[in-house]
């Protein structure tokens, strides 16, 4: 049996590689086997990272900021827009310009705002204001 801490040097070690990544944010994988087809990670996001526009067609997903400070951010495809090709390819979006943002949450555990649910299917983002740790749970393996 692995026991895994979750410690200041864990997460110290983690936003020491999202700094050192070009995409600016950084995971680590909390599952205790291959066999284990959840998703539930740790990410560690540096203010400068890009999270494109995207959705989750087969979960919701649930976030709990460990640490930190940012913006969920929801959108809606806009209808009747010619971008010229496709506007997202199921999951992500191609072109950001083809949505509007609808609703914004701050998380932030120093404001008592700890996490949000996010529903299947709806269109998000992340904006971060601060280094951060969130604590990610979907169902389903990765890439899936």
């Amino acid at each position: 049996m692995e026991i895994q801490l979750i410690n200041d040097n864990l997460l110290s070690v983690l936003h020491w590689k999202a700094r050192e990544n070009e995409r600016k944010r950084m995971n680590h994988d909390l599952r205790t086997s291959t066999e284990d087809t959840s998703q539930r990670m740790l990410n560690a996001l540096e203010v400068g990272t890009h999270v494109p526009i995207h959705r989750h067609l087969k979960t919701s997903e649930t976030v709990i900021c460990l640490e930190g400070c940012l913006d969920w951010v929801f959108y809606e495809e806009l209808p009747n827009m010619d971008a010229g090709g496709p506007v997202h390819d199921g999951e992500t979006a191609t072109d950001e310009t083809c949505f509007a943002e609808v609703a914004r949450f701050r998380i932030c555990p120093r404001e008592q705002k700890y996490g949000i649910q996010i529903p299947q299917g709806a269109w998000h983002s992340i904006v971060v204001h601060e280094p951060s740790t969130i604590f990610e749970a979907k169902d389903g393996a990765y890439g899936k």
